[in-house]
C-alpha cells in the first residue's frame, strides 16, 4: 500500500471508530477488519491503529470533554459520525501535542464535510474550539 498520509489514516480510522461504534469495540478488531478488506497482507499504518486504540483506550475521558463541550447535545444523541470524529480530533489535540490544532480541526472539518450532514462542520468545528480552549492549546 505504501507510505498512507496521517490524513488517509484519520479518515480510515473515522470509518474504523464508526463500524466500532456500531458493533462494539474489542481491542484490535477494528485494525484487523480494516487489514480484511486489503489486496496485500501489508501491515495497517501504524497512525491508522495508534489513532484506533488510542481513541479506544481514552474514551471514557475524550467524551467527558466532549459532553461538557457540547451544550445541549447529549452525547448518545449525536451522529455517529459527528461524534467519532469529535473524539478522534480531541483524542489527537490531546495526545499529540506535536500535531498543530490548527490542522487537527480543519482536517476535522472537511471530515465532517465529506461524511457528515449539512450542518456537522459547523457543529464539529464550535465543540472542538471550546476543547481547544478548554485544553489550552493555542491555534
Amino acid at each position: 500500500m505504501g507510505t498512507v498520509s496521517r490524513s488517509r489514516c484519520r479518515e480510515l480510522a473515522l470509518q474504523l471508530l464508526y463500524q466500532a461504534d456500531c458493533v462494539g469495540h474489542r481491542e484490535g478488531e477494528a485494525v484487523r477488519f480494516w487489514r480484511h478488506f486489503q489486496e496485500t497482507a501489508a501491515p495497517a499504518p501504524a497512525y491508522l491503529e495508534e489513532l484506533v486504540n488510542g481513541v479506544a483506550a481514552h474514551q471514557e475521558e475524550l467524551d467527558a470533554l466532549i459532553r461538557r463541550a457540547s451544550e445541549h447535545w447529549r452525547l448518545e444523541r449525536m451522529a455517529l459520525v459527528d461524534r467519532n470524529l469529535l473524539r478522534l480530533a480531541v483524542y489527537e489535540m490531546k495526545y499529540h501535542p506535536e500535531i498543530p490544532v490548527k490542522v487537527v480541526i480543519n482536517e476535522a472539518v472537511e471530515l465532517a464535510k465529506r461524511y457528515g450532514t449539512e450542518d456537522s462542520f459547523a457543529f464539529i468545528n464550535g465543540i472542538l474550539d471550546r476543547i481547544r480552549r478548554e485544553l489550552g492549546r493555542e491555534v
